[in-house]
């Protein structure tokens, strides 16, 4: 993961970036709370759509048409179908935005067959110095300074 504003790979579970400090708690939770509630506003209105669909349908097709309880029924079972296959798909894309995210980015940084550009950064230890841009510069400044000249 990559903070939005400066770019700088990130830990898991950093609530700010180590570089500039941007927040990253509030954006990443407020994007996943809307989307779960447009999967769950989802959900809710293609079930009382689908519950009017084949009531409608069904009383329609009865009074209007005059068709008979069989040819209905069938397409009450038709309907039913339909909507319950569209419930299921949402459902099962709402888990899987709220319950194995976080599961699935830790075995992805764990995979070794990914490579090293792709993988989430490593943890370093407190002692260890941040490399900084212009080091390597100067430590090769200071070499090319001590050697004699000829």
């Amino acid at each position: 993961m990559y903070c939005a504003a400066c770019g700088t790979p990130l830990a898991p579970g950093l609530s700010y970036c180590n570089r500039c400090g941007m927040s990253l708690k509030e954006r990443s939770e407020r994007k996943q709370t809307g989307a779960i509630t447009a999967f769950l506003a989802a959900i809710t209105l293609i079930a009382i759509g689908g519950l009017g669909i084949m009531l409608g349908g069904a009383f329609s097709l009865t009074s209007e048409a005059h068709l008979k309880e069989g040819l209905v029924g069938f397409f009450m079972l038709f309907a039913f179908l339909i909507i319950a296959l569209a419930e299921i798909l949402l459902i099962r894309q709402l888990s899987r935005l709220t319950g194995t995210s976080e599961a699935k980015a830790i075995d992805a940084s764990q995979s070794t067959a990914m490579p090293i550009e792709f993988r989430a950064p490593q943890p370093r230890a407190l002692n260890e110095p941040v490399p900084s841009v212009t080091e390597n510069t100067t430590r090769t400044l200071q070499y090319s300074r001590n050697e004699p000249s000829s």
